[in-house]
């Protein structure tokens, strides 16, 4: 424990305050990037060993101490599928809130959303898949229907006064059916951007993008939804995903969805390695001549 806890803090020396990474000597980037961390959910989802509470808490208490302006801390979902995040009321509640960070929760369905907000999430995320095959898999249902839970949480989300981001599967390819059509991409996106979603995180779930495919997808959901309102959230399995973060960053999305040290993966999609790594990101964007604006090193 000693051990990883030493490797996760030399990983972490060097975080700037990402709440505003600027690229303004770059002008084909966005000014400001936004990181939006998932390891302690996404990372951790597939990890085979539950980790203890305790871990998980202090994790994401040093990454809002590293400045990380977005945390997604844990998964409102059925202890049957996830048992990673069984623990997930403990660890939203037993988290730090730093001031000026946000820390949304997955939720997958009514259910699950409910049980967030009783226990005090401010901003929550639904998911839905560009694929028919891996929405059936991963919720045993199709698209449509998916998209008719997606609107029931962000009708409750409203009522509530509670933001809502919305991730999208398998936009660069699926397991199950091979490349996925960008219109079909746009298409979804369209829909749950209409819904409410205030930002849509596009998903290369399984890592198999490179970046013509990132550039022709983005061209496509571009026509339907405002690039201000997209992330792009890349997997690492060739190798690509910092250069399909850079042609995003190009075509003017400027948050980036990513996990320390590179955890996760996904329990329903065969092949996907981890995501992008934190620092990996952080590294490419000083060497683009970004200004960090904070330098924290507490706790190191």
């Amino acid at each position: 424990m000693a051990t990883a806890r030493s490797s996760l803090r030399q990983r972490l020396v060097g975080l700037a305050s990402l709440r505003a990474v600027s690229t303004s000597s770059l002008g084909t980037f966005p000014k400001r990037v936004k990181i939006v961390e998932v390891g302690a959910r996404d990372g951790l989802q597939n990890e085979k060993n539950i980790v203890p509470t305790a871990v998980k808490i202090r994790l994401i208490d040093m990454l809002s101490e590293a400045g990380l302006p977005v945390i997604e801390a844990t998964s409102f979902v059925s202890p049957k599928w996830v048992p990673q995040m069984s623990d997930h009321t403990e660890v939203l509640k037993g988290i730090q809130k730093f001031p000026g960070i946000n820390y949304p929760v997955l939720t997958p369905n009514l259910k699950g959303f409910q049980a967030a907000v009783a226990a005090g999430a401010k901003e929550v995320a639904i998911f839905v898949a560009a694929s028919e095959l891996f929405t059936k898999r991963n919720v045993n249902c199709s698209i449509d229907e998916s998209l008719q839970r997606a609107d029931q949480i962000l009708q409750a989300a409203r009522t509530a006064n509670v933001h809502v981001r919305g991730y999208i599967s398998c936009v660069l390819g699926c397991p199950y059916e091979g490349k996925i059509p960008p219109a079909k991409v746009a298409e979804i996106a369209k829909k749950i951007y209409s819904m409410g979603c205030y930002e849509i995180s596009l998903g290369d779930t399984i890592g198999v993008g490179t970046p013509g495919v990132m550039k022709e997808m983005l061209s496509a959901v571009m026509h339907e939804v405002p690039v201000a309102a997209l992330a792009v959230h890349c997997h690492d399995t060739y190798g690509q995903a910092l250069a399909n973060i850079l042609m995003a960053l190009q075509m003017g999305v400027s948050v980036v969805d990513s996990s320390v040290a590179g955890l996760g993966g996904c329990p329903y999609a065969e092949g996907a390695s981890g995501n992008m790594a934190t620092e990996d990101l952080v590294y490419m964007l000083a060497g683009l001549g970004t200004d960090t604006v904070q330098w924290q090193r507490r706790c190191w």
